[in-house]
């Protein structure tokens, strides 16, 4: 017998502890106390508990809980995952307190009701319903941090090798639509050095933003081969997407401009490899710029996150299917499941949130999804961790 809260209470305490990630260290922040909250709700269960340090600046910690029964190999087992960090937030836009969860309109509100701690409510309650006696193959309940920022949790996971099973779910709102492929995310700044100078005689200087005009109008053409070369129907914008987001050079309109840098965001798809795109970028600025004067730099703003694509005849694919009623899409939003994928994981994204409410104020998910995807997540467990199921 155990002694859970309620699964309203769960979500109560779990949205109740600030663990805002960010790349701005203004908000950034540690999630040890979602990881206690977890690992004391799992062990009492029976699980074994693994914290994983990935930062101490601040407190960060993945959290894998392990089922003992059955042994752990590649070839078997079920990893329920999520990521415990919130997104930054503006406390006068929210109707009510984000950090209290509040019930109105057949709704729970709270700040990661939705993206994503109310996943594990979810994963407790139909663990509870389920005999774990039963249980022949692994189950694991992966817990992580820093998601919504650098992947930091995830890289740690593929770094340390530290998952074996065969199956996962992430609990990523998606309407109880199951996901199996998504795009991947590069986001790279171009500096454009050039010589300052007095503006009355273009010979005093060399103008960088004179070079980053030139460069601007290569990305276009590259991402016009790129569009051309790549395409996959199952997106809603069905080819990679380059977006020009930020820009910013020189300092006074009677100055040459000495320095000049653009930073973009590409959305690629699967089959489009990282290592290759960035040597494409970088050979491109080079030809453009040659013969110029001016020098230049490329480098990551962040680590990529790889695209995602499970093969449609996987069984977490089609059983995901069947459980849900629906059949298996794409999204534009990036995820972990890359990295579990690396680590020769199958994974399929599933959840109760809709993406509509994530990072929004006034986060919510609805009620009546709630009970559905704990029938799904019951199933899955049975599917995959006991005789009862066929794979």
């Amino acid at each position: 017998m155990n002694n859970l809260p309620s699964m309203s209470e769960m979500f109560a305490q779990l949205i109740s502890v600030p663990s805002v990630s960010s790349v701005n260290a203004e908000f950034d922040m540690g999630n040890k106390a979602v990881i206690d909250l977890l690992a004391n709700w799992l062990s009492g269960l029976g699980f074994e508990i693994e914290c994983q340090l990935v930062s101490d600046q601040p407190l960060k910690y993945n959290l894998i809980a392990r089922m003992a029964s059955g042994q752990e190999d590649k070839n078997n087992g079920l990893i329920l995952a999520g990521h415990t960090d919130t997104v930054p937030f503006d406390e006068s836009l929210w109707k009510s307190d984000p950090f209290k969860l509040t019930e109105r309109d057949d709704r729970f509100y709270g700040l990661g009701s939705s993206d994503m701690k109310g996943f594990f409510p979810l994963v407790l309650e139909a663990i509870q319903e389920i005999d774990l006696k039963n249980l022949t193959r692994p189950l694991i309940i992966l817990a992580t941090t820093d998601e919504e920022s650098t992947m930091a949790g995830a890289r740690a996971l593929v770094e340390k090798n530290k998952l074996r099973a065969r199956y996962a779910v992430i609990g990523e709102p998606t309407g109880l639509q199951p996901i199996r492929m998504h795009k991947g995310v590069m986001m790279e700044s171009i500096i454009v050095h050039g010589q300052s100078g007095h503006s009355s005689n273009p010979s005093y200087g060399n103008n960088a933003m004179e070079g980053m005009y030139k460069v601007i109008g290569e990305l276009l053409a590259w991402r016009q081969d790129l569009q051309e070369k790549y395409h996959e129907p199952l997106f809603e914008v069905d080819v990679p997407t380059m977006n020009l987001g930020h820009i910013h050079g020189g300092d006074n309109p009677n100055r040459i401009c000495g320095e000049c840098e653009l930073q973009i965001d590409l959305r690629i798809l699967p089959g489009m490899n990282v290592d290759t795109l960035r040597d494409s970028l970088n050979q491109r600025v080079a030809n453009v710029l040659a013969d110029s004067g001016l020098r230049y730099g490329v480098h990551s703003l962040t680590e990529p996150v790889p695209p995602l694509c499970t093969v449609a005849t996987s069984p977490i694919v089609t059983v995901a299917e069947r459980l849900s009623h629906r059949r298996a899409g794409s999204v534009a939003f990036a995820t972990e499941g890359p990295f579990l994928d690396l680590m020769g994981i199958e994974t399929v994204i599933l959840g109760a949130g809709d993406i509509a409410q994530a990072h929004q104020p006034d986060e919510y998910v609805d009620l009546d999804r709630l009970e559905p995807m704990i029938d799904i997540l019951k199933n899955m467990i049975t599917e995959f961790c006991t005789d009862d199921g066929k794979h």
